[in-house]
């Protein structure tokens, strides 16, 4: 099929340097090669959905990755491609609710005023309860790990509430016993895209590890030989053999009529704006109140569990804070040596056994966060912030009172979550050969993007969140700090056509990220 587009040309060749781009119209030749994309279905999660800034909305899910591809696809015979309906979003702000009440935020905005994300003001229109019963070419659900694609009841409205069911995947499962991949294949594929298994492990992360303040290495069962998904709490790692099995069965349905498709890789999840825009040492003396103030913290408490740790064998624990540069926030590690009863024992002399007990219970597993640990971005609402739960004069987040297990994700837990990542894209690679399928390195994508992604017009982007207008264009995360924005879903839709267009020789014009809205500033909230 014959059609005009637009592209940017770099003339290189014969030059001792590169060339301005220019825009030129030529006449392209597009084919879909050896695909079929008379019907095509895909099967994910949020970043299937269309998901971003924290919700799905009736505008954000037009950029949906899927449904850009169905776009390019439409050039070459591809056939009609629907989505779910979120015409009930009457005012495009996401969210969800149901009996009346809202069980899903609405969509983040900046508001230009303040240079902070926050929800758009007003209610959710979005009721799970009206049923739409129906299967769409895009699968994607919010919220599903690989293992729910194939879990009936996981979209009856019935379980909602008690957390068995997934409401956006109940406004729209054909039944309440329907499964996603099930409801999928009603569309009877001839090419899909597969793209599941962030879930798996992005829920332990953003958890800062999924492990309550309180508990001891031996009570993380994340990472265990536990292949009962039935069993699993919300944050748990799915086992690596239990993730091979569902995928393997996934692809063995999908592929059953002779559909081809392209399966995609799982990013490293550590990498998103979510796990590096908030510094692990962000206290800065003016912060701390200045060298008298941090004189007397370290008298009275960084001093004290300095001499503790390190009579321990502890040496660079916990240090004194400096009155010249930015010092590390204090966090709990439920991997750290329990030393409770020591800083008891230590402190019972000075302090008397009541308040030493006290500090005994707070500081045994206490430490300063390092480069190495990762402070998710929610907390930076958090540190500094009085802890109302804790006793008093000790109960300043991150300064006197350690920051919770879930605002920080540790040198330990990170290592798990990479293991994680790496066996599955092993499985998801090894399976993919079986059927001779098309693989999309998101997780190459994803380093690359972190250094300087260069894309086709020469524009370079990075892995950073939102900082001011200044920057606004180069942002490709939406602003929850994990999900891309539209122009960064149509950097992903070129990057599985190039697949495509490679694996399957096919000739599919590529979309131009600079058409595409970055972060949603509104004037006032």
């Amino acid at each position: 099929m014959k059609n005009k587009f637009i592209y940017l040309a770099i003339i290189a060749a014969g030059f001792a340097s590169c060339e301005p781009e220019f825009e030129n119209t030529v006449d392209a030749d597009y084919t879909s090669g050896d695909a079929d994309f008379t019907s095509y279905v895909a099967i994910g999660n949020s970043l299937t959905a269309g998901y971003m800034d924290g919700t799905v909305s009736r505008v954000g899910q037009t950029y949906s990755y899927p449904n850009l591809l169905a776009q390019q696809f439409a050039l070459v015979g591809g056939g009609a491609f629907t989505q779910p309906s979120f015409a009930d979003d009457v005012n495009n702000f996401g969210g969800l609710a149901l009996g009346g009440l809202q069980i899903g935020n609405t969509r983040l905005v900046i508001d230009a005023s303040q240079s902070r994300p926050e929800n758009i003001a007003g209610t959710s229109t979005i009721n799970v309860a009206n049923l739409q019963a129906t299967a769409y070419n895009n699968m994607g659900v919010p919220g599903a790990k690989s293992f729910h694609l194939l879990t009936p009841g996981y979209g009856n409205l019935a379980g909602v509430a008690l957390g068995q069911a997934n409401p956006y995947f109940v406004r729209h499962a054909t039944s309440p016993t329907a499964t996603v991949i099930g409801d999928a294949m009603t569309k009877n594929p001839t090419f899909f895209t597969n793209w599941i298994g962030a879930n798996d492990v992005l829920s332990y992360a953003t958890n800062g590890g999924a492990k309550p303040d309180g508990t001891t290495p031996a009570d993380d069962h994340n990472t265990t030989g536990n292949i009962n998904p039935l069993t699993y709490g919300p944050n748990d790692i799915t086992n690596a053999g239990v993730y091979e099995n569902v995928y393997r069965n996934m692809i063995n349905t999908l592929t059953n009529g002779g559909a081809k498709g392209v399966v995609c890789t799982i990013p490293s999840v550590t990498s998103i704006p979510y796990f590096t825009t908030v510094p692990f040492a962000p206290l800065s003396p003016t912060a701390l109140g200045g060298a008298t103030n941090i004189a007397t913290l370290n008298a009275q408490l960084y001093g004290p569990l300095d001499a503790i740790f390190t009579a321990l064998g502890e040496p660079n624990r916990v240090n004194p804070l400096s009155a010249t540069s930015a010092n590390p926030i204090l966090i709990f590690d439920a991997d750290a040596a329990n030393r409770s009863a020591q800083i008891t024992a230590a402190l019972s002399g000075t302090l008397g056994v009541p308040t030493a007990t006290a500090f005994g219970m707070v500081f045994g597993r206490a430490r300063q966060a390092t480069a190495n640990d990762l402070v998710v971005l929610p907390a930076s609402s958090v540190i500094g912030s009085v802890n109302s739960a804790a006793p008093a004069g000790i109960n300043i987040n991150g300064v006197t009172f350690p920051m919770a297990n879930k605002w920080v994700l540790t040198t330990t837990e990170k290592t798990k979550v990479a293991n994680a990542t790496a066996t599955y894209n092993a499985a998801i690679r090894s399976i993919a050969a079986t059927k001779n399928l098309a693989v999309a390195d998101m997780n190459a994508i994803m380093n690359r993007l972190v250094s300087g992604l260069q894309i086709e017009t020469g524009q370079i982007y990075t892995a950073n969140y939102f900082s001011g207008s200044a920057t606004e264009g180069l942002v490709l995360f939406s602003l929850d700090g994990v999900h891309p924005n539209a122009r960064g879903y149509a950097v992903i839709t070129n990057e599985i056509i190039k697949v495509i267009n490679q694996h399957y020789r096919a000739n599919l014009p590529l979309h131009n990220p600079s058409y595409f809205p970055g972060i949603n500033i509104v004037s006032s909230n």
